[in-house]
């Protein structure tokens, strides 16, 4: 079983085919005039689950627009690539393997089978050792070599092994231990590393280490700069022991690099980086916010998952977001989404999700081997409001690029200084509404409207909310892929990068043969590096 949709150029479907008729035939739909004309049209074009709610009705849709979305998401199979992925199918075609994250937040007892094995005992045994040993750490029990408390962690990774849990510990400030500090080593760059040592006792330091295969190289690089800093600071190898956790398939490597196998945290070869946060890749997490705090992100999680595997597919978010994204992508069109959350704990959400979705459904190849006649994924951007009014939105309202937006809010703030969070939202709505319906005046001041936007408002950032935000948007890039043919779940471009630094690495150590395979602007460049860098020595 593999993610394939039914064979046939996509753009040659009678589904495609009906909707880029209905958008030729017709004009651009009026957003004043819809609503105009529908005074229930916000009512009807809204959907609630758990503590969700999804405004979608300031897109450029009508009723007609919408049939012929969900009768392409069928005409593509939509319902059993669902349950293909909810079976456990191998649907990473490249791989030749399942991607099951939703195992991972499935509740204690459930059964989750890949090919006739039950996973789910193995996922509740991990989350119970990451859980005892949270407790351990958050509670002063587990000590470092030198019998001090450990009041510092560091998690340490790259891609989904960073922006998941980084994301995640911003999102859920409120909740995180004041007598423990969670921060994030990621870059291949001795700064970083600098920059989250600098004020760190050795002797109160953790040290998680997030790699599945346990070789990426950033992740290697920063974690024997970080065992030499501790080594050389507490005079011995076995302090790597008592100050080196790891999240990753590959216990025998974590192993020979010095850590206990008491604290190596599985996770498996299903689970891909970015789609991990829910796995032991989420121990710099539980580690700040607690278990409790953990296992509610996770029924968060399933909360969706299952909205997502039994509602109807027009009364289903993560379908609607998906189709709402193909109709922009390929009928409109719009090459960029902007993701503006109105919460300054989600911060990191929008470069969560630039590589949930780009480096996910950025492919021009399909899942078959083909090239592709359409557009994939839109390159994915934002920031948090206020913020961001002050910078891109004048784009937004005025430019000439369509840009459709994510707007996030909550009806509640952790933190109620004066009357800044009732502003905060009136400035969420306002924009959402100029962008929809503008404002007439002379030319320079003119605001056309007509500018698309979906509203997700909640209750309250918790981490049952986070949860439900994590998994709309990870089953939003399933269903796009299935309608675009693509594997979301590889990322062989980026390995091509990362094999192409492997050489250039050797050349740069070897200190002067450089291949003459380069093309002349890459050879030209790595000479004068070499050049420079002997020159500052």
């Amino acid at each position: 079983m593999d993610l394939s949709p039914p064979p046939g150029d996509l753009t040659l479907l009678p589904e495609w085919l009906a909707l880029a008729g209905h958008r030729s035939a017709n004009p651009e739909p009026s957003l004043a005039r819809l609503f105009a004309e529908d005074s229930q049209r916000a009512q009807r074009l809204c959907v609630e689950h758990e503590e969700l709610l999804l405004d979608y009705s300031k897109n450029l849709v009508t009723d007609e627009t919408l049939a012929l979305l969900t009768g392409l998401a069928r005409a593509r199979d939509l319902p059993g690539q669902i349950e293909k992925l909810f079976a456990g199918a191998r649907v990473n075609s490249s791989e030749n393997r399942a991607a099951f994250h939703v195992a991972l937040r499935a509740p204690r007892g459930s059964v989750s089978e890949i090919e006739g094995n039950d996973v789910g005992p193995q996922v509740q045994a991990v989350l119970a050792r990451m859980a005892d040993f949270s407790e351990r750490v958050r509670s002063g029990e587990w000590k470092g070599q030198t019998g001090k408390r450990i009041r510092h962690v560091v998690n340490i990774g790259i891609g989904g092994s960073d922006l998941g849990p980084r994301m995640a510990l911003r999102a859920l400030r409120p909740y995180a231990s004041a007598d423990l500090r969670v921060d994030f080593l990621a870059n291949l760059d001795g700064a970083d590393f600098a920059a989250r040592v600098e004020h760190l006792d050795p002797a109160e330091t953790l040290f998680v280490v997030c790699s599945k295969t346990f070789n990426t190289e950033e992740t290697l690089a920063n974690a024997r700069v970080a065992r030499d800093w501790l080594v050389a600071a507490l005079g011995a190898e076995t302090a790597v022991a008592r100050h080196f956790a790891a999240a990753t398939a590959n216990v025998e490597a974590a192993a020979h690099f010095g850590i206990d196998p008491a604290l190596c945290f599985e996770f498996w070869d299903w689970v891909g980086g970015r789609y991990s946060l829910a796995s032991s890749v989420g121990l710099s997490l539980m580690l700040a916010v607690g278990p409790e705090a953990f296992r509610a992100m996770l029924a968060g999680m399933h909360a969706m998952d299952s909205h997502f595997r039994r509602a109807p597919l027009e009364a289903n978010m993560p379908v609607l977001l998906g189709l709402l994204g193909v109709w922009y992508t390929g009928f409109l069109p719009a090459e960029t989404h902007c993701i503006a959350p109105y919460s300054q704990d989600l911060a990191e959400f929008p470069a969560y999700l630039q590589q949930l979705e780009m480096e996910s459904n950025g492919k021009g190849v399909g899942a078959g081997g083909g090239e592709l006649e359409h557009h994939t994924a839109p390159i994915v951007w934002g920031q948090s409001g206020t913020r961001g009014q002050h910078a891109f939105f004048q784009l937004l309202h005025q430019g000439t690029r369509r840009v459709p937006v994510d707007f996030i809010g909550f009806a509640r703030s952790h933190n109620p200084v004066a009357d800044h969070h009732d502003r905060l939202m009136a400035h969420c709505f306002a924009q959402s509404e100029a962008l929809a319906f503008g404002h007439a005046d002379e030319p320079h001041r003119a605001c056309p409207g007509n500018r698309p936007s979906n509203t997700l408002l909640a209750p309250l950032l918790t981490p049952g909310v986070l949860g439900q935000l994590v998994a709309l948007y990870e089953h939003k890039v399933f269903v796009q892929a299935t309608l675009w043919g693509v594997n979301p779940f590889d990322q062989w471009g980026v390995e091509l990068g990362k094999k192409n630094a492997r050489q250039i690495f050797s050349e740069i150590e070897a200190g002067s043969a450089v291949s003459p395979h380069h093309d002349g602007s890459t050879r030209a460049l790595i000479q004068r590096y070499l050049a420079e860098r002997r020159g500052g020595d």
